[in-house]
């Protein structure tokens, strides 16, 4: 195989921010009201749903509080459809490696979704990076034609950065006018960064229906690596999904 005049991206995810608990600050409203509470396991993102449901009835105490441990109590909430306690805990994550195509797809979640993304119009993508679809990269001969569309798309790109004119508007937005015209000949796989923030509830809507996608490989890989990432922190408020090998060796995720 010829040497490839681009250079494939790899995808990867972090969490840069997760949810914390200040029980001290708890522990002091409830003696206020004179009231304690039974702890009965749970992680910090699963205590602080546990609390956001006790409040709503000041159900603290021996004497208040039902038999369920943490895991138990979350999961009698999901299971009943109370799932709005679940939008106190948050997670950002940074993903990279990921195609413009996927962060298209991406974005059209709105509901307790926020998105930062690369910026084409700011940031020079000469040398950028691409995603190659999985379908196309065991195939050597199509991974060739598709690298070489890809090249020629990057080329023009890079040609109307260095060949266009510049025009008659203030320096800054120049040069946005030229990124914008030259990111046109760009294709849906080049190499994208964005930052997400999402709620416990917006990822468990997320994880059904984008988790499970056969034929969407990128959400089915952002998905699932998601999902490993949260339960991590909350494996409660996940419980009822589980990730499956399909026959390709990818995974995607199911309700259990």
């Amino acid at each position: 195989m010829k040497k490839l005049k681009i250079k494939c991206a790899d995808f990867n995810a972090v969490v840069i921010s997760r949810p914390s608990f200040d029980d001290t600050a708890l522990i002091s409203f409830l003696e206020s009201q004179g009231l304690d509470w039974v702890r009965s396991g749970g992680t910090e993102a699963e205590e602080i749903v546990e609390v956001s449901g006790r409040v709503c009835y000041l159900s603290f105490g021996k004497n208040r509080q039902s038999p369920r441990d943490n895991k138990s109590y979350i999961a009698n909430l999901i299971s009943k459809g109370h799932e709005s306690v679940l939008e106190h805990v948050n997670w950002t994550v940074l993903l990279s490696g990921v195609s413009r195509g996927f962060t298209h797809q991406l974005v059209r979640h709105r509901v307790g979704f926020a998105y930062s993304q690369l910026s084409q119009q700011y940031h020079d993508e000469s040398d950028a990076l691409f995603v190659v679809p999985p379908s196309i990269k065991k195939n050597k001969e199509l991974f060739t034609e598709w690298a070489d569309d890809i090249y020629r798309s990057l080329s023009t790109y890079r040609k109307i950065i260095n060949t266009v004119e510049k025009s008659q508007l203030t320096d800054k937005e120049s040069l946005r006018e030229l990124r914008t015209a030259a990111r046109s000949a760009l294709p849906n796989a080049t190499e994208s960064k964005i930052i997400i923030t999402v709620n416990a509830r917006a990822l468990r809507h997320f994880f059904e229906v984008r988790g499970c996608l056969e034929g969407d490989w990128e959400m089915r890989q952002v998905a699932c690596k998601l999902f490993e990432m949260v339960c991590c922190d909350a494996p409660s408020l996940f419980y009822d999904f589980k990730k499956v090998e399909m026959l390709d060796g990818s995974f995607k995720l199911v309700k259990r």
